[in-house]
């Protein structure tokens, strides 16, 4: 006697509901694209959303933000709380530039109050895009499945070409030990190769931190500064 084959009852959205998604997501581009074309080059700082502000990750965030910030890069965080909210600060401190992309959640997340400019978007996928897209540098401070969804997106496209080599930086080598074990068991069973261990930098230190990500994209990327203006000439 024939079988008859077995189905699930319910598969793929209608093609006009992907339709509609697919136009979703076109104009969630635009929109990032029109709220962030003139930030000028950013430095990513990725973290937990749920550090206070007397935590130590949260101190330090802050203390590294500033520092670059005063190299001349824009501040560029998921717009949030916690580590998100100590990078933005830290660009305030020192009168740096400060912007956030806002992921639309019904907890947790809110805009942060030290942002100059912010957009808001529904897809984390978007997001995590748009932060990439307009970063010479990540730093990834310690959080949860999204912080290392975040990091290991970064890894991937730097590791196979799609973007460029920029630096990143992984802040609090306590934390993060087991990254530095697994990328290494990685090696050992040859899932990755040996180089793929330069593509990242692991410490505890500011100035560290800071001279990496100067060494990798000033001078790289042909950076230069905008001459400062002439007293009563118009920015």
């Amino acid at each position: 006697m024939k079988q008859s084959a077995i189905r699930f009852l319910e598969g793929p959205r209608s093609r006009w509901s992907e339709f509609k998604m697919a136009i979703e997501v076109f104009f969630e581009f635009i929109k990032g694209f029109r709220s962030l074309h003139f930030i000028g080059p950013a430095v990513t700082v990725f973290g937990s959303a749920r550090f206070k502000e007397d935590n130590v990750y949260y101190i330090k965030a802050r203390e590294l933000s500033g520092e670059i910030a005063k190299l001349g890069f824009t501040i560029l965080t998921g717009g949030g709380p916690g580590i998100m909210e100590a990078a933005n600060r830290g660009a305030k401190d020192v009168g740096g530039k400060s912007v956030g992309i806002n992921i639309i959640l019904p907890h947790e997340q809110y805009p942060n109050p030290y942002l100059d400019k912010w957009v808001d978007l529904k897809y984390f996928f978007v997001r995590k895009t748009l932060l990439i897209k307009y970063s010479y540098a990540f730093v990834i401070f310690p959080g949860g499945f999204g912080t290392l969804d975040e990091y290991y997106e970064s890894m991937t496209l730097i590791q196979t070409g799609k973007i460029k080599q920029f630096p990143i930086v992984i802040f609090g080598q306590k934390f993060h030990e087991h990254i530095e074990h697994h990328v290494q068991k990685m090696i050992d069973e040859k899932t990755i190769s040996p180089e793929d261990k330069k593509l990242f930098l692991v410490t505890d230190d500011v100035s560290e931190a800071i001279e990496h990500i100067k060494h990798h994209t000033i001078i790289p990327f042909d950076l230069k500064y905008q001459p400062v203006p002439i007293f009563g000439e118009h920015l």
